[in-house]
């Protein structure tokens, strides 16, 4: 949990400097995200809010990811990654946005191996994407995931 709390707070704390927001589209991460975020003090400045879509309907109706994308390519995908981080940078009225999507296990899916991730940041500039291979069980996967994604929002701030 320490290292994700690190990444949070670095994130949160340069989007307070710069006075900009962020709003989160997550799936198999679940919510921890947004979790892990509002643990830390001051967030409410800069944190608009966000979507848990662990159905793949979902990712199109809250999100906005384009449905002949999700049809065509499924939902672990870095362009599906980025719809996402940019649904949520838009719908939630926010300058930046963070996104994951991908397998935590126990099985594969869609033909994706465990561990395979993404996670995406859209801000201001336009959006990042990186593909994670992730070991480990279920939770260790989803908890390095959160790291990876605000590490990312941290690195593009």
């Amino acid at each position: 949990m320490e290292n994700e709390n690190l990444a949070a707070a670095a994130a949160v704390h340069r989007l307070v400097d710069r006075h900009e927001t962020f709003a989160t589209a997550e799936s198999l991460t679940g919510g921890l995200v947004a979790a892990t975020v509002v643990e830390i003090p001051g967030v409410s400045a800069v944190y608009r809010g966000g979507f848990v879509v662990y159905a793949t309907d979902l990712k199109h109706t809250l999100a906005g990811v384009r449905e002949d994308l999700l049809a065509e390519r499924g939902p672990v995908d870095p362009d599906v990654a980025a719809a996402l981080a940019e649904g949520a940078r838009a719908r939630c009225g926010a300058d930046w946005g963070v996104a994951t999507t991908g397998v935590a296990g126990p099985d594969p899916q869609d033909g994706k191996p465990v561990g395979l991730v993404y996670v995406a940041v859209a801000g201001p500039a336009g959006t990042e994407v990186r593909e994670l291979k992730l070991e480990g069980n279920r939770a260790a996967i989803r908890t390095e995931s959160v790291t990876r994604a605000l590490q990312l929002l941290a690195d593009c701030l």
